[in-house]
């Protein structure tokens, strides 16, 4: 194993995942920044019990991880990366770049799946390991922090084998008349909306085209349309194309907590890594993961490309599998 004591794991929670807009039209759950701060801690104490004795915090304007520093854990050492706190998402993607930069082994993220995303443009090839606290939950997972605290420290210290135990996430590229412009994680929506506003995207009556990095079986959001159509159990690309209207079949899925609609698709189909799909012509505004990011012009161009450039996401349940197996727990090392 490598040296614990010279290896971290970083922090990254976002104080404002799970609080949008979508909490007025969708029973979507609210998770306190008490609650994010009780999870802080449990993840803390897991990062400690495998030997692991630097964490690396983003800074957040709410205080999340001070707030978790209460003293329970005794060993650790822990940093907070020197950056401009905006409050805004670039706070993330600008923490996950100053992590690479100190040495960060293994990522904890505490966010949805737009927090995820902002995190995998700065994080290069550092693991992830994401905990959901936001409104669309896809990429992240619900998981004990305790538990994530433990996987994310045998991967940051070397108890296991990196690429035994994390798989490459794929990512849908937006470009804009030639320019990549932006990626997501999960989805990518046309909407009919001219202006960003809120950003927050909830009324699929705006919606023209769907581009679906993910298609789970269990998900929930707007690919869950796409797991209508070809549902994964998430170990293998099933990346679609989604085309909205009538003139097709229909399928009921669930687009938000609490919310299962029924969506009229007029043509669908897969696409392969690598694959470039023009956007309708049209002037539109683009979701990523939920949330309307980019404007399109009548007289502009737009492309969505299927990449298998995503960020390393740790099997949290393969990794702890392997550490028993290994003996980084105690006990008999197994074959």
């Amino acid at each position: 194993m490598a040296n614990s004591q010279s290896l971290a794991v970083g922090i990254i929670a976002n104080p404002a995942a799970g609080k949008d807009i979508r909490r007025l039209v969708a029973q979507g759950r609210f998770v306190t920044n008490q609650e994010k701060v009780n999870i802080l801690r449990r993840v803390l104490a897991g990062i400690e019990s495998v030997g692991v004795r630097r964490v690396v915090f983003m800074p957040d304007m709410s205080g999340l991880g001070h707030g978790s520093l209460d003293g329970s854990v005794k060993s650790l050492s822990v940093e907070f990366v020197d950056i401009l706190v905006t409050n805004k998402e670039v706070d993330s993607t600008r923490a996950a770049e100053a992590m690479q930069d100190e040495g960060v082994g293994c990522l904890v993220t505490l966010g949805g799946d737009g927090t995820n995303r902002a995190v995998a443009k700065g994080a290069g090839d550092i693991p992830i390991v994401p905990i959901s606290t936001g409104t669309n939950n896809v990429f992240p997972q619900m998981m004990e922090g305790t538990v994530a605290g433990i996987a994310a420290g045998v991967v940051a210290s070397g108890g296991v084998d990196v690429d035994a135990v994390t798989r490459r996430s794929t990512v849908m590229e937006v470009s804009i008349d030639g320019t990549v412009r932006d990626i997501a994680l999960v989805d990518v929506a046309v909407s009919t909306h001219q202006f960003i506003g809120a950003r927050a995207l909830w009324d699929i009556d705006t919606i023209t085209e769907l581009f679906l990095a993910r298609t789970d079986a269990d998900a929930i959001g707007l690919s869950a349309i796409g797991a209508r159509l070809r549902p994964s159990d998430g170990s293998e690309h099933s990346a679609v194309h989604v085309t909205i209207g009538p003139g097709g079949e229909t399928v009921n899925a669930p687009i938000a907590p609490g919310v299962v609609t029924t969506v009229p698709v007029s043509a669908w189909n897969p696409m392969a890594v690598g694959e470039a799909v023009d956007i309708g012509p049209q002037q539109c505004t683009i979701a990523l993961d939920g949330e309307r990011a980019l404007s399109v012009g009548v007289e502009q161009s737009a492309q969505v490309t299927l990449r298998d450039s995503g960020p390393l996401v740790v099997d949290v349940e393969k990794a702890i599998r392997e550490a028993t197996r290994l003996g980084v727990f105690g006990g008999v090392q197994t074959s």
